[in-house]
């Protein structure tokens, strides 16, 4: 099953501290997902300014319960309190992006 994920950095002045400090924890966790087929691919979501302000995962599990439990239980970015809001929709991803 394939998933979209988008979680959304808080916009208090910490934030992207916050983001600073947890960011070498997530990008390994993400080289991991994405080397075991978990992640297909993924962005930084940029503010006005041209900051970091969120992510956005596409991502592919055997439910939400496996992405939540393989993933998100252990993502630095949730345990940081970076991600103030985690919005998680289930997708279709295109044939030619999407695991064989």
């Amino acid at each position: 099953m394939q998933f979209i994920v988008i979680g959304r950095d808080g916009t208090d002045e910490k934030a992207l501290e916050r983001r600073m400090a947890a960011r070498e924890a997530h990008l390994e966790t993400a080289g991991k997902m994405y080397e075991s087929g978990s992640w297909l691919y993924a962005a930084a979501i940029l503010n006005d300014e041209g900051k970091m302000a969120g992510s956005m995962i596409v991502c592919d599990f055997e439910s939400r319960e496996a992405l939540e439990k393989e993933w998100l239980d252990n993502e630095a970015y949730v345990k940081g309190n970076v991600w103030e809001t985690i919005e998680i929709m289930q997708a279709a991803v295109a044939p030619f992006w999407a695991p064989k």
